[in-house]
């Protein structure tokens, strides 16, 4: 039997968030945790959406900016249920869908490689300062070498997921916001998940940063990158509440009828870089990774993802416990992170799990 702390010894999860926000960490934030794809869930949800008079009371509805979970609730799905109907394989070249990606090694990167951040590319590039349109950016991406060869060394990328979004959309042969709808939020029944969300979103969105000079954003991707491609992107511009995610864990990877097959979620969750200084799956973080925010308490088998706002997932398929965290941390300025407290709160859901007895 593993033996865990006492829960009793550790803080309610919800107090955890709760004070985070009354001590100024976070503006606003919406807490949901469960266990399986149909056992009981609690949420709860603390603070304002912005300071000042334009902020309102945080709902379990409030919509965030999901930032970098965009990679593991639309591109990475997106990207698996194609390799399920044999559109695509895992183990492609890039090069096969994307011609343009070409230079020294690039022949030998997969999408696998891509999914796991072991590519080689770079983690990022202020492409939005370029001139020109989406179309100049997207050739700058598909430009950009390799500063590794491709699998030996863990890279975590947005350029990755950029090009994994580009795959999505070649592939499906429409673009990549309509080709995620029909993929994955359609048939998971996701509707409060987006990208571009609608105008009459904006009053119960959470928002992030001010650009020099202007006004907090709300409802406008916060990732300068994606903002400059349109607002849609692999690696950031998806906007959703937490109950939508809640249920995307739940029906996506915890379910027996999930629209992924139990292969397909298996390898997804399952050690993509060994031997390398990552601990990866195919878009999801594993423990021991250095993005790792899931708490040494977190069960070994689990998998999680952050986003730079303030937003993270994470979930265990074989207890089946799950969380799911958002926040506007970024709302404070980008030094104000969420981390700590992200750590506390998979700590103390983690500790209130039944013991795995074996």
């Amino acid at each position: 039997m593993n033996v865990r702390e006492d829960p009793a010894s550790l803080p309610d999860p919800a107090d955890l968030v709760r004070n985070a926000v009354e001590q100024g960490v976070v503006p606003g934030a919406v807490l949901i945790s469960g266990r399986g794809a149909h056992g009981p869930v609690r949420t709860a949800a603390f603070g304002t959406t912005a300071d000042g008079p334009s902020g309102r009371p945080v709902a379990a509805d409030t919509v965030f900016d999901l930032a970098s979970l965009t990679k593991v609730v639309a591109t990475t799905p997106a990207v698996l249920r194609l390799a399920d109907t044999g559109a695509l394989r895992l183990d492609d070249p890039v090069r096969r869908h994307l011609p343009g990606f070409a230079g020294a090694g690039k022949s030998e990167v997969t999408i696998r490689h891509l999914l796991s951040h072991s590519s080689g590319l770079p983690p990022h590039r202020d492409y939005w300062q370029l001139p020109g349109g989406p179309a100049d950016r997207l050739a700058a991406v598909l430009a950009e070498p390799l500063d590794h060869l491709p699998g030996t060394v863990v890279n975590y990328s947005d350029l990755g997921f950029i090009l994994l979004g580009e795959i999505v959309a070649t592939v499906a042969g429409e673009p990549l916001d309509t080709a995620v709808r029909e993929l994955v939020l359609d048939p998971l029944g996701l509707t409060t998940t987006r990208y571009l969300p609608p105008a009459d979103w904006r009053a119960v969105t959470a928002a992030t940063e001010a650009p020099p000079g202007g006004e907090p954003k709300r409802g406008v991707v916060h990732d300068e990158n994606a903002e400059s491609l349109g607002g849609v992107a692999g690696h950031a511009g998806l906007f959703g509440t937490a109950p939508d995610l809640a249920h995307y864990l739940r029906a996506c990877w915890l379910a027996d009828e999930s629209p992924l097959s139990a292969r397909t979620r298996s390898e997804a969750l399952s050690l993509q870089t060994a031997g390398l200084d990552g601990a990866r799956g195919l878009g999801w973080t594993l423990p021991g990774d250095t993005w790792d925010h899931m708490s040494p308490h977190w069960p070994t088998t689990g998998a999680g993802h952050t986003g730079f706002t303030g937003t993270s997932l994470a979930l265990d398929p074989v207890t089946g416990i799950w969380v799911v965290l958002l926040t506007n941390a970024v709302h404070y300025g980008r030094g104000a992170r969420a981390k700590e407290l992200r750590r506390a709160v998979h700590a103390a859901v983690a500790a209130r799990a039944e013991p795995v007895r074996g």
